[in-house]
């Protein structure tokens, strides 16, 4: 962040002296901060003359409208004191003993996939999808298809067929490549009776690539299909061929969650996602040429696209699949401590989920390499920014960075240059013109809630929603609210530092007697009750009102009865507020959640009031919603 922060002080001849001015001045000349993202990160690809047309159209601005680049291209360059015999990627599968490929054989990975995708007549534009573990074979599929110009989606395998089918049957693949299994928990998981249904619901798929164990003998079970291997055979590793493509050609489709509904199709740009991953990492996260980058996800969630963007700085990917507490908790610090991670990145609730298991990786583990942890996907609680500092690594750099799908990157997160505080957000991201606004569009005072937004434009605003030739969904979903006005949908608060903390999704919001309430401001207190592992907070419909309604997940052997119900609301009265303490407190089994370990408010609030739930395809244990289905005490 300093380096750059002087290079832009060079360009403007002016002084920029801290982090705040840096992001003050990405507002006021955003066409030349991009400028200086672009040129400070050495990116491969011709700029153009032009650098931002209708600057002040949200949507319709337009950055970089002549450059022509490639995505795959800026992430496979080499990188000052990186050799090709050097780590690019290190795969392992839980307690397996990993996989190595060097940056050599990345790129004549690459090279092979470039050469079969164009022989299988794949053009820019046309849409590769992938159903694979987060492993190499995953990496170089993405990058052989940004090479070519095709458009890259991907899920998770262990999505069920029908959400795959509701992902990808709305985009209309030529090419998909899968596994024809994966490892969970320490079991093997099947997919060829899962695959063959996909591949009867997607007419358009021409050719089916298995990848790893059992890819010949499922290939010859699949119309098109065909093994990895038999793909590539006829292609010679060597130099790849990269398309040069417009910056906003679109680079990949991401989906959001679809748990209230058929998943939105986002459609994301080249050179928007390029630029605005080379910030996050290179500025906000420290990543520099050797680092060593570890990120818990899967092919099903944005983080993945965000992780394998590291490639561009240099940096080695340390990736996982698998469960991050099979064996045990210490798996991933395992894995850790022995690849010698530069950073850790994860979701606050594994965070939770940690703290909760008694282990304290600063004590187990040699972590002394370690510089950043990073947490996601939900609110980091308070207690949650101790645990990392008082369990994991003193010294280490907490950056809770919170953005979405939407735009495949981050609105606000770390800032390697300032303090970190609990429960807080460091800032804003540069160039990203981050505030909270309240109902009537006013900025909000500092610690008044309200709804975040940003009101300038940003590169990687996505294209539009796939199927949307008008835009009007996609300008009702981001810019119906306050027009012109980026409304992302969350529930938050800027702080007298700086800094944001995020209280949960707009639509989840509690509004008991009119009052708004956050329901992160309700788990912050309850799960530091050592009784309780996991809480979720519905608003039940309730004599022309609504009532809070909090269901609990006990820890092993605890019972919720008048004692700890006791407990839980009054540290919910004394921790946030007594409007917050729940009406009804209720204890169940389970607590549905995505694949990406969200749990699920709005989708447990319609089966609460007995209402269909709209795609549980997405969830990674539907079964769960069943509990909250039918409750007798919630008539009462």
């Amino acid at each position: 962040m300093t380096v750059f922060r002087r290079a832009c002080e060079r360009r403007t001849g002016q002084p920029i002296p801290d982090t705040a001015a840096l992001h003050r001045w990405s507002l006021q000349e955003p066409a030349r901060f991009w400028e200086a993202v672009w040129d400070e990160q050495a990116v491969v690809g011709e700029k153009g003359e032009r650098l931002l047309v209708d600057g002040d159209a949200m949507p319709g601005a337009r950055f970089f409208p002549d450059a022509t680049l490639n995505f795959a291209e800026n992430l496979l360059r080499p990188r000052p004191g990186v050799r090709d015999e050097d780590d690019a990627l290190v795969w392992r599968v839980e307690e397996a003993e990993p996989r190595r490929w060097s940056w050599g054989a990345l790129r004549a990975a690459v090279s092979r996939l470039v050469e079969a995708l164009r022989a299988s007549g794949i053009r820019p534009g046309d849409r590769v999808a992938a159903l694979l573990p987060n492993g190499p074979e995953a990496v170089a599929a993405m990058l052989a298809a940004s090479a070519v110009g095709a458009v890259w989606c991907s899920a998770s395998p262990d999505f069920g067929a029908r959400g795959v089918l509701d992902r990808f049957g709305q985009i209309a693949p030529r090419l998909l490549f899968s596994c024809a299994g994966y490892r969970y928990a320490g079991k093997p998981i099947d997919l060829g009776t899962k695959l063959a249904e996909i591949a009867s619901g997607l007419p358009t798929l021409e050719r089916i690539v298995i990848v790893g164990d059992g890819g010949e003998a499922l290939a010859r079970q699949l119309p098109n299909g065909v093994a990895l291997d038999a793909f590539l055979e006829p292609f010679a590793p060597g130099a790849i061929r990269f398309e040069p493509l417009p910056f906003d050609h679109p680079l990949a489709i991401l989906f959001s969650s679809g748990t209230t509904g058929v998943p939105k199709c986002i459609v994301h740009r080249a050179g928007g996602v390029l630029l605005q991953h080379l910030k996050e990492h290179a500025l906000h996260s420290d990543v520099r040429a050797g680092d060593r980058v570890f990120y818990f996800t899967t092919l099903g969630w944005m983080m993945w696209n965000w992780l394998v963007s590291g490639l561009a700085q240099g940096a080695t990917l340390l990736l996982f699949d698998g469960s991050p507490f099979h064996p045990g908790p210490q798996v991933l610090w395992d894995y850790a401590a022995e690849e010698r991670a530069t950073h850790f990145g994860t979701s606050a609730k594994y965070i939770d989920a940690l703290r909760k298991s008694g282990l304290r990786p600063d004590e187990s583990h040699d972590l002394r390499a370690l510089r950043a942890v990073l947490s996601t996907g939900s609110p980091l609680s308070a207690d949650g920014f101790r645990f990392v500092y008082e369990g994991v690594k003193p010294d280490a750099h907490l950056a809770s960075i919170s953005g979405g799908t939407d735009i495949v990157s981050c609105f606000v997160l770390g800032d390697p240059t300032r303090p970190v505080r609990a429960g807080e957000i460091q800032g804003p991201g540069l160039g990203m013109a981050v505030e909270v606004w309240s109902g009537d569009g006013r900025p909000a005072a500092a610690g008044e809630k309200g709804e975040l937004v940003c009101r300038q434009p940003f590169p990687s605003m996505p294209l539009g929603f796939w199927n949307d030739a008008s835009g009007a969904r996609y300008r009702a979903a981001y810019f119906e609210r306050f027009p012109n006005v980026w409304c992302h949908g969350d529930y938050a608060e800027a702080t007298e530092h700086g800094g944001f903390v995020i209280h949960g999704r707009s639509d989840a919001t509690l509004n008991p007697g009119g009052v708004r309430i956050g329901t992160a401001e309700i788990y912050a207190q309850v799960e530091r009750i050592p009784e309780v592992a996991e809480a979720i907070a519905v608003a039940q419909d309730w004599e022309d009102d609504v009532r809070v309604v909090l269901f609990v997940r006990l820890s092993n052997g605890s019972v919720l009865d008048e004692a700890l119900e006791r407990s839980i609301r009054q540290a919910i009265r004394e921790g946030a507020s007594p409007r917050h303490v729940p009406a009804r407190i209720l204890a169940v089994a389970d607590i549905p959640r995505t694949k990406s370990g969200k749990i699920v408010e709005l989708a447990v609030r319609e089966a609460l009031h007995g209402r269909p739930v709209a795609n549980t395809e997405a969830l990674a244990n539907p079964e769960a919603l069943q509990l909250f289905a039918n409750r007798e005490e919630l008539t009462r």
